[in-house]
Formats: C-alpha cells, sequence, structure tokens
C-alpha cells in the first residue's frame, strides 16, 4: 500500500511538472514577444517581470517536483535560489520602473519612436542633489539598474549562479538565450537614449568590463561544473554591455546571438555528463569520459572552444569584432 502511495505521489509529482513546464513555456514565449517587440517602453518593464517571474517559476516548479519524488524532503537550496533570483530582479525593477516614470514625466509618452525624436531637443530640466545631473542623465542611470539586475552584472550576480539548483534544460534556455540577455537587448533597444548623456555610457562600459573579468575570474575557483557555466555566462554578458557601453549597439546584439547558442549547447552537453555521473557535479570527481561519451564530448568542445573565440567559430567573430572596437 505504501509502495502504491508513492507511485501515486510520484506520477502526480511528474504530470505537475510537465503541466507547470508547458505553462511556463507559453509565459516565457509571450513575454520574450512583449520586450523584442513592443514600441512601449512600459510594456517592456511588464514583460521584463514576467521573465523573472518565470525563472522563479521554473526553480520553485522543480523543487516541489523533486519534494513529492524523494517523499516530502524538501529542496531547501532550490528554495532559497527561487527566493533569490526574484529579489534581487525586483531591485533591478525598482531602478526601471522610476526610468519609466522619468522618461513619461519628461517626454510626456513612453512610445520609443516619441522619446527618441525628443530626447534630441535641449532640455533644461535638472535635478539637483548636492550634485547637478541632468535629466536624461539620470532616466539613462536608473534604466541601466534594471538592465543590471536583470543581465547579472557586478553587484547583482550572484542569482544567475545560485539559479543553477533548477533543471539544466532551464538553464539552457533562460541562462543562455531569454531572461539574462533581456538587459542587454533593453540598452541596444534605448540606444538613441544612451547616446545623448557620455555619464551614462562611461558607467555602461565600466559595469560590463569589470564583470566581464571578475566574473571569468570567480568562475575559475569554482568546482561546480554548472556553476562554472554560470559564471562563464555572467563574463559574456559582461561583453556585450561593454560593447553597448562604447555604442556598438549591433555588435551586441550579434555576440547576444552567437552566445545564446553555444552557451545552450554547453548547458545540455553539462546536462549530459551530470546525468551519466548519477547527477555528481564535482568537476573534481570527473574526467575520463571522452571515450564513453564521444558526442557529448564533441559537442562540449565545440561549446568550449566557440566560448573562447577559436578562429573560424561564431564567438571568435563577435568577441573579435568587440575587442577591435574597443581599441578604436
Amino acid at each position: 500500500m505504501l509502495e502504491g502511495a508513492k507511485s501515486m505521489g510520484a506520477g502526480a509529482a511528474t504530470i505537475a511538472s510537465a503541466g507547470a513546464a508547458v505553462g511556463i513555456g507559453n509565459v516565457l514565449s509571450s513575454s520574450i514577444h512583449s520586450v523584442a517587440r513592443n514600441p512601449s517602453l512600459a510594456k517592456q518593464l511588464f514583460g521584463y517581470a514576467i521573465l523573472g517571474f518565470a525563472l522563479t517559476e521554473a526553480i520553485a516548479s522543480f523543487a516541489l517536483m523533486m519534494a513529492f519524488l524523494i517523499l516530502s524532503v524538501f529542496r531547501s537550496k532550490a528554495d532559497k535560489a527561487a527566493i533569490k533570483a526574484m529579489l534581487v530582479n525586483r531591485v533591478g525593477d525598482f531602478g526601471l520602473a522610476p526610468g519609466i516614470s522619468g522618461c513619461f514625466t519628461l517626454f510626456q509618452t513612453v512610445d520609443f519612436s516619441t522619446i527618441f525624436a525628443c530626447a534630441s531637443a535641449p532640455k533644461n530640466s535638472w535635478i539637483s542633489c548636492n550634485m547637478r545631473l541632468n535629466a536624461i542623465t539620470l532616466i539613462c542611470i536608473l534604466l541601466l539598474i534594471g538592465a543590471v539586475g536583470k543581465s547579472a552584472q557586478i553587484g547583482s550576480h550572484t542569482w544567475s549562479p545560485d539559479a543553477m539548483e533548477g533543471p539544466t534544460p532551464v538553464s539552457a534556455l533562460i541562462h543562455a538565450a531569454t531572461m539574462v540577455t533581456a538587459g542587454v537587448f533593453m540598452i541596444a533597444r534605448c540606444s538613441p537614449l544612451f547616446e545623448y548623456p557620455p555619464t551614462a555610457l562611461i558607467v555602461i562600459t565600466f559595469a560590463g568590463a569589470m564583470t566581464s573579468f571578475l566574473a571569468a575570474t570567480t568562475g575559475i575557483l569554482q568546482n561546480d561544473l554548472k556553476r562554472v557555466i554560470a559564471y562563464s555566462t555572467c563574463s559574456q554578458l559582461g561583453y556585450m554591455i561593454f560593447a553597448c557601453g562604447i555604442s556598438n549597439y549591433s555588435v551586441s546584439v550579434f555576440h547576444l546571438m552567437n552566445h545564446a547558442f553555444f552557451k545552450a549547447l554547453l548547458f545540455l552537453s553539462a546536462g549530459s555528463v551530470i546525468h551519466a555521473m548519477s547527477d555528481e557535479q564535482d568537476m573534481r570527481k570527473m574526467g575520463g569520459l571522452a571515450s564513453s561519451f564521444p558526442f557529448t564530448y564533441a559537442m562540449m568542445l565545440i561549446g568550449s572552444l566557440s566560448l573562447i573565440g577559436f578562429p573560424f567559430l561564431t564567438g571568435f567573430y563577435s568577441k573579435d569584432v568587440i575587442l577591435e572596437l574597443a581599441y578604436t
């Protein structure tokens, strides 16, 4: 009877997990469309918020499923990671929402085309808090805070490695191509606005460069396979933010697209290795797997070479252009 209850619990958890996965996929698709296609800055904020809640729901659903499958043994790490991801993303939204409100106050609209057309006109609005800040500069800094929180840049990057408690396919989707890149896309989408205040571009360049260096350095010290890839993602996002800071937005989006493919390949390959190693994620206990998993080895090698910018692979072309333009 107890075995029957266990089987029923596992079956219910599997069905619930599948339903949650389908629902999260639909929410992600609609929120990505909202961020990418809407001409309104306010609607983009809504899309940003939904992306954050989708990540939290993905990790929380995984924790709930595992709780059923292992007979109510709660995964506290996954629960804490979900809460941390939600809170850090809300901190970013506290910058994004005032930035959008500032746009509406200054331009009387949140439509992109109207804002960009009006931004070129001289503004006499100044805000004094023991210093003088141009209104557009302040708006851009607030929007940057939102991008920093969403794209796991320096100061708010810790939620991304902790979110690796979620299942690997979720990491491949959210941490390679969708949620974490939303901040980069927002800066590129608002590029005409960011071009007016030079102070904002300096801050963007500094934040991207520092994140790229510190995240890569921290990743070297990790032993968990998925956390290494997560810190690598933070570093590559720093590259993209840095490219935006030097006013090369198209190159930043180009690297964003390339990164989505080779980082998803790395995450899925890592998931294959972890599954084969009976859920072991410590790289110190791995080694000599190439002969046992030749296809996975080849895929991870291709993804790694593209990540480091090996010649004639996709990562080489985008990263090389970013470095070339940084020197010119």
